[in-house]
């Protein structure tokens, strides 16, 4: 009988989670014979590491809060099991889920902590702990989420917007992340955490949506407190393209592409 092996990752916002996952798939480091599902509860509408999980990795399977029970037939097919939890979820719900998988495992647990962190429920959690090289007071963190499906923002006003977001203009920002379609059909990942130099700016292995509106997923997460969300959204409508303009640059950019073939 196949044992299916299980890696179970939990943490802090911006510890490196997701990042952690990537390199096992793309090292080899999980059981490479095995097909592999990446499971996340908890994204809701706004699936961001999903996104960028299918788009890197497009042999992997996909599951997602209320997939359960896919989760557990491909667990008993002999899958590897990655399993991300989100630190907005309680950790006890995410031991219940561990504890209710099928029987014929093997249950790494891992788990991400800013440094100077020494004590914690993840230390008590997990049989391995990394240390994160950022670090932030996680009291009294609130979460803002909103999908942006079917918007194509304009690169500069997202640059600006993104400046002011991690400089402090809508309320103390520890972690931020989003998806974003541009004008020439390209989807990016941005990613900021407190501490880095700057921001990390990733074009998703997709194809170029030069058709109208994007009808893929595209949004923002952002982590931290005292948010100004009614500014924060306002800003972001104002980042976007009207559809005259969308069809403009998207003709010109098709143009480019059939003058480059």
């Amino acid at each position: 009988m196949t044992v299916s092996q299980i890696i179970a990752v939990a943490g802090a916002p911006g510890s490196g989670k997701t990042t952690w996952i990537k390199q096992q798939i793309a090292q080899g480091n999980v059981q490479v014979l095995a097909p592999i599902v990446f499971f996340y509860p908890g994204a809701g509408a706004v699936p961001i590491d999903l996104t960028c999980m299918a788009a890197e990795f497009p042999h992997i399977q996909i599951l997602q809060e209320g997939q359960e029970l896919q989760l557990i037939e491909q667990i008993d097919k002999g899958a590897t099991a990655l399993i991300e939890l989100g630190f907005h979820l309680d950790l006890q719900s995410g031991i219940m889920l561990l504890d209710g998988l099928s029987e014929h495992r093997t249950l790494q647990r891992v788990a991400f902590v800013p440094s100077g962190l020494e004590a914690s429920e993840w230390h008590d959690w997990a049989e391995e702990v990394h240390s994160s090289e950022y670090g932030f007071d996680l009291n009294g963190l609130q979460v803002w989420r909103s999908p942006l499906t079917g918007q194509v923002l304009d690169p500069a006003s997202l640059n600006v917007f993104w400046y002011e977001l991690t400089h402090a203009a809508y309320g103390e920002v520890c972690r931020c992340k989003g998806i974003f379609d541009l004008p020439d059909g390209r989807a990016f990942y941005i990613d900021f955490v407190e501490g880095m130099a700057d921001s990390i700016y990733v074009p998703l292995n997709l194809p170029r949506w030069l058709t109208g509106r994007p009808e893929r997923f595209s949004g923002i997460e952002l982590v931290g407190r005292g948010f100004d969300s009614q500014a924060i959204a306002r800003s972001l409508v104002d980042c976007g393209l009207t559809e005259q303009v969308i069809l403009y640059y998207q003709e010109h950019h098709k143009q480019s592409l059939l003058v480059s073939a």
